[in-house]
């Protein structure tokens, strides 16, 4: 009995057998019956008629009869709940009456259909029958189905079978309804053979069933058999069909069974559309959503709010957002969905400022509209803006799914922001947010971008699933951090377990050896990509060689790899090889790499930049003059250097020269305060000649940019709050550490400053 009834009366039952099995010869609550409900008034009235001691008629098939075998029927076609139910029993009970079997239907039948059924109930009355009829049994396996417990529906059957009910048509299709992925692989192909062995393998509706189950454990060609076999007359058949195709992510065989359908002249009906709508949407098939849309309008396909949803998702997929926005105005219904597919829309033609104004209109937002706004910021790289709006979500009170977790740790790697980073790990384990091969990937590619590789380690070591992006990740992390070894024994590791390392995976191995400068080894892994794995070099790859060879000194052999190059080398490439000689003073093959960029990039500041500080470092100051001079011509200005500082869980974004920042007067306070600091010291900041680059990794206080004599705070500086700047390793000039020699005694800064170089 359920907990919220009324008072109840116990009394000691001695009945006939059936029902001293149902009771275990134990007492039963009785539920009194209140005389000024509606229900019990009409149940009283039918009382007389409904039990009787000497009620014995006949039971025949209960499928399609309309027959009433009982005046009991009214009182429970009026029930709405197990209460109700339970009510009916008790006055039988308490009465003395003896229920026939016709009576005992009708409750395990609503027991196993209704909403509010219960199948403990529906079970305990089923196991007081002495035979029950293959009704009686269809009921039951379709309760189970129905709340998803397949392997009690299964027993049932079973049970069914043992006890010489002859299962019918209907018994297959509730069977086979309730069959999840692990259960068919188990016992479905068992099913099918009792199906042909009872003879209703060529019933519609058992086939139906078929493919239903075969697709949904992703053998859709046995799917497709069972359908070739059908008359293919009826549309639920081709629906089934269609929909097993999207599940299975055959997005083209499901259109190409839509356009067979219209020749076999089968009337599609909405859910045939909504299924083909969706296979378009995935396909970007402009044209036949068009031809979908026309027929909805030339049949007068009735309007329903899901119809009208696929089309709005599907034209906003092709990128016909006028026409999308369209039918999302003339629908007088509008869901969470119908939002959330416009907000998508204009994320997807990068529309983000619109989609945010349609985001702060919507009625409702679920996690799934959450998302897809912030993955709009996090695709044009307005990773402050990810920040801000989780933190909306946050006070909205939405629980992210994992989809916004990995979004929110890519926007704390782009930024730095390892405290954060740290707070979304811990959050989602605290909330049971599922941590999935996704989520640890996001991890180890935050950490490591925030220069914390021993976290990441951590992460890759705990994840229970690591698929290739994993290794890669935590092989890309150790080679950013300089850790080339680390790397290079990662991919090791990563071959022992029978991972097959990927283009992205040779990239990162490439720039570790780069990074430690390991010219062999790059050398041998260069070549191994293709006679080991089979993976032709791109030209990420060549880059790398190239930087590596330059970076090494051996200027010639860089040269030589892109001239022999198979495809035409990009900016990247050229860009590497001027780095390279900038470091090592060769001027001819500079100016050559120069002339090659500007053909590419005539407006690229970079290029100049390059060319003046190695005219500077050789004292070629006539080509020093002519270059500058040109740029100013040109009109020509180098892009002005950008930090970005975490402090105590914020981010905080600086241009070189900027004072719009509220900090600013502080910031240029400290700055001087530094600078006199140094000069007591006994040191003038100013940049020698010799460039040297150095990596370092792990948190920095400040960040500043030299051009010619000045040098512009990049970021900021507190003495009571901790300032951490984390995409780490930072290539720096040679003064910065010796800078930060004298800055540390003196007990004005505790971190290494930064200066980035161009590279």
């Amino acid at each position: 009995m359920n907990k919220g009834t009324a008072k109840a009366i116990t009394v000691n039952m001695s009945f006939s057998v059936p029902f001293r099995s149902y009771l275990f010869n134990s007492t039963l609550k009785l539920l009194p019956i209140d005389l000024t409900c509606p229900l019990n008034k009409k149940f009283i009235f039918f009382m007389p008629f409904i039990i009787s001691p000497i009620h014995t008629s006949p039971l025949t098939h209960l499928h399609c009869s309309t027959e009433t075998h009982s005046p009991l029927s009214p009182p429970l076609y009026i029930c709405k709940s197990m209460d109700h139910i339970k009510q009916i029993q008790s006055q039988a009970i308490q009465r003395g009456l003896t229920p026939d079997t016709h009576f005992y239907s009708k409750l395990i039948a609503f027991c196993c259909t209704n909403e509010s059924g219960n199948m403990e109930y529906a079970r305990h009355l089923f196991d007081t029958i002495l035979e029950p009829n293959v009704f009686m049994w269809n009921n039951l396996i379709k309760g189970y189905s129905r709340i998803n417990c397949p392997t009690f529906a299964v027993s049932s059957y079973i049970e069914m079978l043992e006890k010489n009910a002859k299962p019918d048509h209907y018994t297959y299709p509730f069977l086979l309804k309730g069959l999840k992925y692990d259960s068919v692989l188990v016992c479905g192909k068992e099913i099918h053979a009792h199906i042909c062995k009872f003879g209703f393998g060529t019933d519609m509706f058992v086939q139906n069933s078929l493919i239903n189950m075969y697709s949904l454990c992703g053998q859709i060609d046995i799917a497709r058999g069972i359908f070739e076999m059908s008359s293919k007359t009826d549309v639920i058949t081709w629906n089934a069909m269609i929909s097993g195709y999207n599940r299975s992510k055959k997005v083209v065989e499901s259109r190409e069974l839509f356009y067979a359908m219209e020749e076999k002249r089968v009337s599609p009906t909405s859910v045939t559309l909504v299924s083909v709508l969706s296979a378009c949407t995935k396909l970007k098939d402009l044209d036949t959503v068009k031809r979908v849309n026309q027929y909805i309008k030339d049949h007068k396909i009735e309007a329903n709010l899901i119809l009208d949803n696929a089309l709005i998702d599907a034209y906003s997929a092709c990128g016909q957002m006028d026409v999308a926005f369209g039918i999302f105005r003339s629908t007088k219904i509008k869901d969470v969905i119908s939002w959330t597919t416009i907000v998508k829309g204009f994320v997807n033609l990068g529309e983000v400022d619109l989609a945010r104004k349609y985001f702060d209109q919507m009625p409702d937002r679920d996690f799934i509209s959450w998302t897809a706004m912030i993955d709009g910021y996090l695709r044009l790289n307005r990773f402050k803006d990810v920040l801000m709006l989780f933190r909306e979500m946050q006070s909205a009170e939405i629980k992210p799914d994992g989809f916004t977790v990995v979004s929110i740790l890519t926007a704390c790697a782009h930024l730095g922001a390892l405290e954060i980073g740290e707070w979304i790990e811990v959050y989602s384990e605290k909330n049971k947010i599922k941590n999935d091969v996704y989520v640890g990937n996001a991890l180890i590619d935050m950490y490591c971008k925030c220069g914390n590789v021993e976290k990441a380690v951590k992460v890759f070591n705990k994840m229970p699933r690591k698929d290739k992006f994993s290794w890669t990740a935590m092989i890309v992390g150790f080679a950013v951090n300089g850790r080339g070894s680390e790397a290079l024994e990662k991919l090791s590791e990563m071959l022992s377990v029978s991972i097959t390392p990927d283009e992205i995976t040779y990239i990162g191995v490439l720039c570790a050896c780069t990074h430690t400068g390991m010219v062999d080894e790059g050398r041998e892994l260069f070549s191994s990509m293709t006679t080991w794995h089979g993976i032709e070099p791109s030209v990420a790859h060549y880059g790398c060689m190239v930087d590596l060879l330059g970076r090494a000194g051996h200027l010639k052999e860089a040269y030589e790899v892109i001239k022999n190059m198979p495809m035409k080398p990009n900016t990247a490439i050229w860009g590497a090889l001027l780095g390279a000689c900038r470091v090592h003073k060769d001027v001819e093959m500079a100016e050559m790499a120069a002339k090659h960029l500007v053909k590419l990039e005539p407006e690229n500041g970079a290029v100049y930049v390059l060319l003046c500080k190695l005219y500077a470092d050789c004292n070629s100051l006539e080509k020093l003059r002519e270059v500058r001079k040109m740029m100013v011509e040109m009109g020509i200005k180098k892009s002005p250097g950008c930090s970005l500082i975490e402090i105590n869980g914020g981010v905080h974004e600086f241009v070189a020269g900027d004072r719009g920042h509220p900090q600013s007067e502080e910031i240029y306070s400290k700055l001087e305060k530094i600078t006199e600091d140094l000069r007591i010291a006994g040191t003038s900041y100013i940049s020698d000649s010799q460039h040297r680059t150095l990596y370092i990794s792990g948190p920095a206080l400040l960040a500043a940019e030299q051009d010619g004599d000045t040098f512009p705070l990049s970021s900021t500086c507190s003495q009571h709050s901790p300032v951490a700047l984390h995409n780490a390793p930072v290539p720096v000039c040679a003064p910065c550490p010796r800078a930060a020699q004298f800055m540390a005694p003196l007990g004005t800064v505790v971190q290494m400053p930064m200066h980035p170089i161009d590279q």
